[in-house]
């Protein structure tokens, strides 16, 4: 037992200390386990095989997924608007969509929803996501108070008066202390929380389309390139193939997007290919200068669209999640150095096209130029063909964060609605309990893969694997507490004594001690621990045992006091830059607050 507790203070002292990142601190956690032969090697090991930590890597991936179709974008433009840009409206959205969310779906998977949406509408209405992450965390941890399935510890302490021949609880019967105590977390957050919450800086800032467009658009002139024309129903072009004129040859033009209308829907083909058909009032986007583009007009009977901002056209016409655009720098040893390059041309060979070049800071006019090291430029192509750029001329410098750009454009497509049937189906085989937790999840990550939501370069790095591993390597610390028989002795000791001065003091004492062993043994296992030892005290006594498992359920799902608590408190810590510090100083008032509400409502709803 000593062994033990010096081992669990010792991690705590090197969480608070932040010296070392979490994931290491647990890693020497698990490893002194094992070394001081407290735990064998398959229990020390047990977190890595643990399903609740393939489902967190998986869960990862599902969420990645829903931001590469779009779904955060729009739903960050979404919550903004619903706020009205006030960050403290945001801040209920948050806690509350969260706490309801969770309800229904696990807290892992509320919070993998939710933590790109918060960190894109967090930065976008002028405040930082430490702000925001704990708030979602702790208000999903919360909301799984709102039904019986909503988080484990309800679901044991149930079984638990079942098995012992008393009536369960209902499905919604939880949400009679749930849904004040989501209240409470959102009046909390609304007024105190907000305040004594961090304000750091993260390196997981979106970036704003519109500002990167017109940026753009300065350094590399665009506005003056760019044209949209309607095809009359007269024009030559109707009915041919695009390969019929050599347009880019005579006009020293391309034509960069096609829109046409199909059955009352707009349909985009960029970069349109040789064999397509011109039809009668197809619109098209075209790149050239003024000259060229008035002969290409004249000669085709084509009509003039107007462009009211070129910013919101490259945004909003331009770039989408399968097309985009990026800045690459040419360095001094690149083998581009000294080739002539025309400013327009497509590249058939990489996909993409050269939009615009700049040198030392000035647009350069020339049709054709020289090479120079330093050069940068404008390309435009599919997202694929950039990386196939890149990934050939290991010599340019990629510039700005194409990556993060696709994450934000505020469009759906037919994977969209992929990404978020997956979600769908991962939801309906939990809730079914069709398959286990771990596998419903999987299954969901796999369909967004396979579908290619995802694509697969970018689906390791889509795993917050600081977060995964501390998870895993903290599991067998609350294996080895149960093991060596020190949750056991500190739950009798407090009982036994408690016990004999009034119901509401041992009501008072579950509650501390179950909530102290939440913030370092899962929540499930806390409740497993505490479910028979509350029950036995309460029949002891000749009270009713319910009032003292709905205790244990709400206390279970305190952790809020340290990231390894719960899994959704360490899927937020990287993300926002947390310290070990920063969930205590703000937990602490908030589980004093949960403690005081507890003991009133509690008797209340369910007499002693």
């Amino acid at each position: 037992m000593v062994i033990i507790l010096t081992i669990l203070i010792l991690t705590i002292i090197l969480f608070i200390w932040g010296k070392f990142p979490p994931d290491i601190v647990a890693l020497i956690s698990m490893m002194s386990l094992f070394l001081t032969g407290i735990l064998d090697l398959t229990e020390t090991l047990s977190g890595f095989s643990n399903p609740t930590v393939i489902m967190i890597g998986a869960l990862f991936i599902v969420g990645e997924g829903l931001a590469q179709t779009g779904w955060t974008a729009v739903a960050g433009i979404k919550l903004i608007e619903w706020s009205k840009g006030n960050v403290s409206k945001l801040l209920i959205y948050l806690t509350l969509g969260s706490g309801f969310l969770s309800g229904f779906v696990s807290n892992t998977g509320t919070v993998a929803t939710l933590l790109p949406v918060t960190i894109s509408a967090a930065w976008n209405i002028g405040t930082m996501p430490s702000k925001m992450l704990i708030p979602v965390a702790f208000g999903s941890n919360t909301g799984g108070l709102l039904t019986l399935t909503g988080t484990p510890p309800n679901i044991i302490v149930s079984n638990t008066l079942y098995e012992q021949g008393f009536e369960g609880f209902s499905f919604f019967e939880f949400g009679l202390i749930g849904l004040p105590l989501l209240l409470i977390a959102m009046l909390f957050f609304r007024f105190i929380g907000y305040r004594i919450l961090p304000g750091y800086k993260t390196k997981n800032r979106p970036v704003n389309i519109e500002t990167e467009m017109r940026r753009w658009s300065e350094s590399y002139n665009l506005d003056e390139d760019f044209w949209h024309f309607r095809i009359r129903p007269s024009s030559q072009l109707i009915g041919s193939k695009l390969d019929d004129w050599s347009l880019e040859d005579k006009y020293e033009i391309s034509i960069t997007r096609l829109k046409r209308e199909k059955s009352g829907k707009p349909i985009f083909i960029d970069f349109p290919p040789p064999n397509t058909l011109f039809q009668p009032s197809d619109i098209i986007t075209v790149k050239g200068d003024s000259e060229a583009v008035n002969r290409l007009m004249i000669d085709f009977d084509l009509a003039m669209q107007p462009i009211t901002s070129m910013n919101e056209a490259l945004a909003n016409q331009i770039i989408s999640q399968e097309v985009g655009m990026a800045e690459v720098m040419v360095v001094p040893k690149s083998v581009l150095v000294g080739s002539k390059i025309k400013i327009g041309d497509y590249l058939q060979k990489f996909g993409v096209q050269f939009l615009g070049v700049s040198r030392n800071n000035k647009s350069l006019k020339s049709k054709e130029i020289v090479v120079r090291a330093g050069d940068t430029f404008l390309i435009r192509g599919a997202w694929r063909n950039i990386e196939g750029l890149m990934d050939f001329h290991k010599d340019l410098v990629l510039l700005g964060s194409p990556e993060s750009m696709v994450k934000n454009v505020p469009a759906l497509t037919v994977k969209s609605y992929v990404a978020l049937a997956s979600l769908f189906l991962m939801v309906a085989l939990m809730v079914f309990k069709l398959v286990p937790g771990a596998v419903a999840v999987l299954i969901s990550a796999g369909v967004v893969v396979l579908s290619g939501c995802v694509p697969i370069p970018k689906l390791y790095r889509s795993v917050s694997w600081v977060s995964v591993i501390m998870i895993a390597a903290m599991i067998p610390m609350g294996l080895a507490l149960q093991k060596t028989g020190v949750a056991q002795t500190a739950a009798d000791g407090l009982v036994d004594y408690l016990g004999s001065i009034h119901p509401l003091m041992m009501l008072a004492g579950i509650f501390l001690l179950t909530s102290l062993f939440s913030q370092v043994i899962n929540n499930s296992a806390t409740a497993v621990l505490m479910a028979p030892i509350a029950i036995l005290a309460a029949t002891s006594l000749g009270l009713s045992p319910k009032p003292f498992m709905a205790i244990v359920a709400v206390s279970a799902s305190t952790a809020f006091l340290t990231p390894v608590g719960t899994t959704t408190n360490a899927m937020v810590m990287t993300a926002g830059g947390y310290k070990f510090s920063d969930y205590f100083r703000v937990g602490a008032p908030l589980l004093l607050f949960f403690l005081i509400t507890s003991l009133i409502l509690i008797p209340m709803i369910w007499p002693f």
